[in-house]
C-alpha cells in the first residue's frame, strides 16, 4: 500500500495509484458541491462507480472497459503519481475522457496511467463527470445545461487544493482530453473560473466541426427527450432516463445513422460557458504564451463508418468505385468534423501569442481495417500490458508492439507537461496559415 496523508492507495512498480476519490457530489441536475475531507484514512484502492450510461458507440472499435457499477454519485478522480514523490514536486496532467458525452469514465481501466507516469515522472489525474441528460440536458424548469462542465471545473478546483499531497505541483497543471474530453478542454480555455486553474492544454481529436450548441438547438433536443421520457425527469428512474436518451440519440442520428454529433453536449451562454463571441474573446485574451498541443488522427471517420454501417457498408460493396467513394466521403467528413476547425483554432491561438504544436496520428498497422481512426492515439498513452488487448482497432499488434509504438508519443507528452515545449525532434511551433503537422507515432 502507498499512503498519501488522509488516503491509502496502491503501490505498483514505481507508481502510487489512488482510485475513486470523490471530488464533489451533486443532486440530479444540480451544481456540484465540495465534499468534506475524509475523517480518517480513506481507502483509495477501489474504483468508484461510473456515471450512468449505455454501451458506447465505439466499443466495437476501441474495445470494452472492465465493467463497473453505475451511480449518479460518480464524481471522482483517480490519481497516479511517481512513488515517493515529494509534495508539490511533479507537474500534473488532468485527463478528461471522451465518449460523445454519453459514455466513458476516468475510472476505466483503459485510462490507467501507470506506464505514462513511470516513463515521464508526471502526476496524472483522471476525471469522471456527469454524462448524457444528467450532465448536459437543457430544459427550462428542469436543467440549465452544462452540469458536466461544472463538474470539470469542480475537479480542477479539487486538484488545486489537494494535488500537492500526492506529489503534484498545483502551479504546473496541463489540462488534456480526447474527443468530447478535448472539446471540453477547448470550452474551458474560455471560462474564467477554469482558466486560472491550468497553465497548458492538450487537445486530442476535438470535434471542432460540431461546436457548442445554441440555446435553441439544445432546448429542441431537450424537448425531444422529455417527450420520449413522458414523466418528470427529476424523479424518473435512471434506467428510464437512459432508455429515453437512447431513443433521442437515434432520432438525432437519423435513419441512416449519418449524423455523429452528440445529442447532449456543451451549450453556449449557459452556466459557466460564455456565449460564442465572449468565449472566443476570452480564449484570445488568455492565449499569450499559452502552450497548446493540438492534433487529430489521419482517418478520424473510420471509427464511426469503417465497420458495419447501413450506408457505408453497402457503399463499400459496390463494384469498381465503391471503395474509392467510401474513402473519399469519409475523408471529407473527417476534414469537416475535425481537421478544418483544428487548424482554424491553431491559427487563432498562435495569432494571439500561444505556442501551439500540431500533430497528425497515423495508422499503427497496415492490415487493420480501421486505419488511423478516432481513438487510435489512446493506447499509445495508456496501454500497459494487456489493457487494450481486445481493441479491434489494434489487431494484429501484440502488447509489446503497442508499447513500443507508444514510447515516443508518451515521451513527447511528458516533455510537454514538464516544459510546455517539444524539443530535439524538429517539431516546431505552428505558424498561422500553415497546415503542417508532426506525423506520429
Amino acid at each position: 500500500m502507498a499512503a498519501s496523508g488522509r488516503r491509502r492507495g496502491e503501490f505498483r512498480a514505481g507508481v502510487a495509484v489512488f482510485r475513486g476519490i470523490p471530488y464533489a457530489r451533486a443532486e440530479r441536475f444540480g451544481p456540484p458541491e465540495p465534499v468534506e475531507p475524509p475523517a480518517g484514512v480513506y481507502d483509495a484502492t477501489r474504483r468508484y462507480a461510473i456515471a450512468p450510461q449505455l454501451p458506447g458507440r465505439l466499443e466495437g472499435v476501441m474495445g470494452r472497459a472492465h465493467a463497473l457499477p453505475q451511480s449518479e454519485d460518480c464524481l471522482a478522480v483517480t490519481v497516479t503519481a511517481p512513488a515517493g514523490a515529494e509534495p508539490g514536486s511533479c507537474p500534473v496532467l488532468i485527463w478528461l475522457h471522451g465518449g460523445a458525452y454519453l459514455a466513458g469514465s476516468g475510472q476505466w481501466n483503459l485510462y490507467d496511467a501507470d506506464r505514462l507516469v513511470r516513463e515521464t515522472g508526471i502526476v496524472v489525474v483522471s476525471v469522471s463527470y456527469r454524462l448524457g441528460v444528467l450532465g448536459y440536458l437543457r430544459a427550462p424548469g428542469v436543467s440549465v445545461g452544462n452540469r458536466g462542465v461544472d463538474d470539470q471545473i469542480a475537479a480542477l478546483r479539487w486538484v488545486r487544493d489537494n494535488i500537492a499531497e500526492f506529489g503534484g505541483d498545483p502551479a504546473r497543471v496541463t489540462l488534456a482530453g480526447q474527443s468530447a474530453g478535448a472539446q471540453s478542454v477547448v470550452a474551458l480555455l474560455g471560462i474564467a473560473a477554469a482558466r486560472s486553474l491550468f497553465g497548458q492544454a492538450i487537445v486530442q481529436s476535438a470535434p471542432f466541426g460540431v461546436g457548442f450548441r445554441s440555446h435553441r438547438q439544445a432546448e429542441r433536443v431537450g424537448a425531444m427527450f422529455l417527450a420520449e421520457l413522458g414523466v418528470d425527469p427529476r424523479t424518473a428512474p435512471v434506467a428510464d432516463l437512459l432508455a429515453a436518451q437512447a431513443r433521442t440519440a437515434r432520432r438525432i442520428a437519423g435513419p441512416a445513422a449519418l449524423n455523429p454529433a452528440p445529442p447532449f453536449s456543451p451549450v453556449a451562454d449557459a452556466g459557466a460557458l460564455p456565449g460564442e463571441h465572449a468565449w472566443r474573446q476570452a480564449v484570445r485574451d488568455a492565449a499569450t504564451e499559452l502552450p497548446v498541443l493540438l492534433g487529430r488522427t489521419a482517418e478520424e471517420a473510420r471509427a464511426f463508418y469503417g465497420g458495419p454501417h447501413p450506408v457505408f457498408g453497402r457503399l463499400r460493396r459496390l463494384p469498381v468505385t465503391g471503395a474509392r467513394l467510401d474513402t473519399a466521403i469519409q475523408r471529407l467528413i473527417g476534414r469537416k468534423a475535425f481537421e478544418d476547425g483544428l487548424f482554424r483554432f491553431a491559427d487563432e491561438l498562435a495569432d494571439a501569442g500561444a505556442r501551439v504544436y500540431c500533430y497528425r496520428m497515423g495508422q499503427l498497422h497496415p492490415a487493420n481495417p480501421y486505419g488511423a481512426c478516432h481513438c487510435i492515439d489512446l493506447p499509445l498513452l495508456f496501454a500497459d500490458g494487456d489493457t487494450w488487448r481486445a481493441a479491434p482497432m489494434l489487431a494484429p499488434l501484440t502488447a509489446g508492439e503497442i508499447d513500443a509504438l507508444g514510447r515516443r508519443t508518451r515521451s513527447h507528452w511528458g516533455e510537454f507537461v514538464h516544459t510546455g515545449r517539444i524539443t530535439g525532434s524538429g517539431w516546431t511551433p505552428h505558424r498561422p496559415g500553415s497546415r503542417l503537422a508532426r506525423q506520429l507515432p
